[in-house]
């Protein structure tokens, strides 16, 4: 079983072998004239020479009872894999190691944590499906030089990866293959897109109230500089265009904050009821004002859907509880603002059946009696400072922002918005939210 040794300890095997035979042969000789002690000295030497290639040929490490591993040690190149095994798992950059069919053979928990569990001897585009990449590994595989790629990785929350491809033998076999580092780039284009987004945006609505502030200012430094009225109806104005400027800047914020987390879903439970009967006492003032009331636990609106009368009764969702308060907020502010007045706003709750390719989840309806939104409007209405009617938004002190909050808020937590509306008759928005884990 020479193949099972180290190389050293097969050359001091041969030659301790090889040392022994020339003695016993010897000895053999010898042997003719007395063969019995010549007999046992042979086979004593020869075993007392075994013995010392064995002990020296012996993996270090090993045990004193013999060839095996004893408990608690392990060969110099076990011990190296280990090490490597260990380094590989703490890497956080997700890595994968193909061979030169394609084939995943190793992937660290990074990876596992980044694209569900790797099927290993799969082929790399079970786990990761995108031309881009799989060309670059194939021109790798090919024999080129290290390439660089970057893609977006679709899902409920797209990703954006760079993956860096080298060469590498594959299980020490020689054999070529390659190995795949994957860096998620997702917030760095993230806070790009946002800081673009931002200067044009806010450029955009900013302007005006700033114009009127400057407009309003020099003219109390100069025409109506003695004049009381004028400076008492002008103050008034430049405090509505400041606090508008306020709440934009505020909305801009908070929109940053969801979607820079945006591809991270909470894990936390919510218990929704709480949250409604809170906004609706929060929100009962500004109902009053316009001889509006808030109505918890109506019906639903979608035939055959029933409804959970008592806020009580409805089960916990899986989400953040202050985005949430968030989301329904602007929901039923908006449905405050632009309801006629002396109408309620209803919050309907139902929840949704488990199926085989949806979670459970809670539905909740926020329903108006306002003036509706003509359908070819409502594919746009969560695109930020998209409104259908620009100046009565403004003069309702909307942002234009609260509906590009929700849609955002809802990705993060992996739920759904449906919007229906008819002209003349209100609006209705429909959240469709994931139940909390332990009872999906």
């Amino acid at each position: 079983m020479l193949h099972d040794l180290n190389p050293l300890a097969g050359k001091r095997f041969l030659a301790a072998a090889a040392l022994a035979g020339i003695t016993f042969l010897g000895l053999a000789l010898g042997g003719w004239i007395a063969p019995i002690p010549a007999l046992v000295a042979g086979l004593g030497l020869v075993a007392g020479l075994g013995l010392l290639a064995w002990r020296l040929g012996r993996p270090a490490g090993r045990g004193e009872g013999g060839g095996a591993p004893t408990e608690g040690s392990s060969s110099p190149q076990a011990a190296r894999l280990e090490a490597l095994e260990a380094l590989l798992a703490g890497l956080p950059l997700p890595v994968l190691q193909v061979d030169q069919g394609r084939r995943v053979t190793l992937a660290n928990p990074a990876a596992d944590a980044l694209f569900g569990r790797v099927q290993i001897e799969r082929d790399l585009v079970a786990t990761v499906r995108h031309p881009l990449l799989n060309e670059a590994v194939d021109r790798v595989l090919a024999g080129e030089t290290g390439q660089e790629t970057e893609f977006v990785l679709a899902g409920a929350s797209e990703r954006v990866l760079a993956a860096r491809i080298e060469p590498a033998p594959v299980s020490g076999n020689g054999r070529p293959g390659a190995v795949v580092a994957f860096y998620d780039m997702t917030r760095v284009k993230q806070a790009d897109r946002m800081r673009a987004d931002f200067v044009a945006n806010a450029s955009h609505e900013l302007r005006t109230p700033l114009a009127s502030l400057i407009g309003f200012i020099e003219t109390l430094q100069g025409p109506a500089r003695d004049d009381p009225d004028a400076r008492e109806r002008f103050l008034g104005i430049m405090q509505e265009q400041a606090q508008r400027m306020a709440r934009l800047i505020a909305d801009l914020l908070s929109l940053s904050r969801i979607e820079l987390n945006e591809h991270r879903p909470p894990t936390g439970a919510v218990d929704l009821g709480a949250v409604l009967k809170g906004l609706a006492a929060a929100l009962a003032f500004r109902a009053t004002e316009r001889q509006m009331t808030i109505e918890l636990g109506v019906p639903s609106p979608l035939p055959g859907m029933g409804g959970i009368a008592a806020m009580t009764e409805l089960p916990p969702v899986q989400g953040d509880r202050d985005e949430l308060t968030q989301l329904f907020q602007n929901l039923i502010d908006n449905a405050i603002k632009y309801g006629r007045p002396g109408t309620p706003v209803s919050v309907a709750c139902w929840r949704v059946p488990q199926t085989r390719l949806q979670r459970g989840m809670l539905a909740v309806a926020v329903i108006d009696r306002g003036d509706g939104i003509p359908r070819e409007h409502l594919p746009r209405l969560t695109e930020r400072f998209y409104r259908v009617d620009k100046a009565r938004s403004r003069d309702l002190g909307g942002t234009g922002l609260g509906l590009a909050i929700v849609k955002h808020i809802l990705n993060r937590h992996r739920g759904r918005l449906a919007i229906d509306s008819t002209p003349g008759e209100g609006s209705r928005f429909i959240v469709y939210l994931p139940l909390a884990a332990e009872l999906s």
